[in-house]
C-alpha cells in the first residue's frame, strides 16, 4: 500500500475540458481541489511573461505570429479559448462568457490569482527553450519571484526546465527556489544525474516511466523527489505511486483527486 499521497498540479489548468493556459482553466482548476498549477511561459517581444507552451499561436489562437515577436497588446486582442470548442458560438443558449477568462494570461496575473486564494496553492513554472531571448526569461522570472517574496525557501513555486543550463541560471540568481529537471529521453539520465544539485527535483515523463521502467527506479533509488507529467489514467497513477512519486501533473486533476480519494481515505 502506498504511504505517500501526492499532490496533484494541475498541467496548464483543468487542461482536459478547458482551453489550456487560460484564466477559466485555472480557476477550474483550483475549484475541484488541485493541490497547485503547472504552466508554462515565454517573454512576448516588450518584455512580458505570458503563459504559453508553443513558439507560435497557430494551434491555441488561430495566429500565425511567434510569441517573442508580439506585444503583450497583440496577444491580448486574440482568443485563446475557441480553439478547444470551435462549436460554441452556435450555441444559442450558452450564457456569455467572461473574456478575461479566455485571453492570453500573464505569470503575473496567475501569480496574483494564487496569492489571492484561500488555502496554499504551489505553481510549478516551466520555462521554454530554445528561446531568442536565452537566459532573460529566468531573469525576468526570478525577478518577478522577488516581487511576490516568493524567491525564499518554503515559497509556494518551483521552477521547471528540459534545459539543464536554465536551471542553474535558476540556482545563482535565486538560490532558495526548487528546482525540476524535467526528463524525456531515457539515455539523458546517466549524465544528468551526475550534475544535478543535490536537492534538484526530477520531473520524467509518464511515457518515458511506462517505456522505460528501470530509469525511474533509478531515479527513485537515488533518493530524489520525483514529479511527474503528465498522469491522466487510472494505472500510471499507479505507477507513480509504485515509485513513490510526490507530485503527480494532471490535464484531469479532478480524476486524480477522486482516485487518491479512494486510496488515501480522509480517516487515516
Amino acid at each position: 500500500m502506498p504511504t505517500v499521497r501526492p499532490q496533484v498540479v494541475a498541467h496548464r489548468g483543468a487542461s482536459h475540458e478547458l482551453a489550456e493556459h487560460t484564466l477559466g482553466a485555472y480557476l477550474a482548476a483550483l475549484d475541484e481541489g488541485a493541490d497547485g498549477l503547472e504552466c508554462d511561459v515565454r517573454l512576448t517581444a516588450d518584455g512580458h511573461l505570458v503563459c504559453v507552451h508553443d513558439r507560435d499561436l497557430r494551434r491555441t489562437a488561430a495566429n500565425r505570429g511567434l510569441v517573442s515577436t508580439m506585444e503583450l497588446a497583440d496577444l491580448s486582442e486574440l482568443d485563446f479559448a475557441a480553439w478547444k470548442n470551435p462549436w460554441a458560438d452556435l450555441d444559442d443558449e450558452a450564457p456569455d462568457e467572461d473574456e478575461t477568462l479566455r485571453g492570453v494570461l500573464t505569470l503575473r496575473k496567475l501569480l496574483e490569482t494564487v496569492a489571492d486564494y484561500d488555502r496554499r496553492v504551489e505553481v510549478a513554472i516551466e520555462t521554454k527553450h530554445p528561446t531568442r531571448y536565452g537566459g532573460l526569461v529566468e531573469k525576468r522570472l526570478v525577478d518577478m519571484l522577488r516581487d511576490f517574496g516568493w524567491d525564499q525557501a518554503g515559497a509556494p513555486v518551483r521552477v521547471m526546465s528540459f534545459s539543464f543550463t536554465a536551471l542553474q541560471r535558476v540556482e545563482r540568481l535565486a538560490p532558495e527556489v526548487r528546482l525540476v529537471q524535467l526528463l524525456d529521453k531515457p539515455n539523458y539520465w546517466p549524465m544528468l544525474r551526475r550534475v544535478i544539485g543535490r536537492d534538484w527535483i526530477v520531473g520524467p515523463g509518464i511515457r518515458m516511466l511506462r517505456e522505460h521502467p528501470r530509469v525511474g527506479e533509478s531515479i527513485a533509488r537515488g533518493g530524489r523527489e520525483i514529479h511527474v507529467w503528465t498522469v491522466n489514467q487510472e494505472e500510471d497513477l499507479e505507477r507513480c505511486l509504485d515509485l513513490g512519486v510526490t507530485a503527480v501533473i494532471s490535464d484531469r486533476p479532478r480524476l486524480m483527486l477522486d482516485l487518491l480519494d479512494q486510496r488515501f481515505p480522509a480517516d487515516q
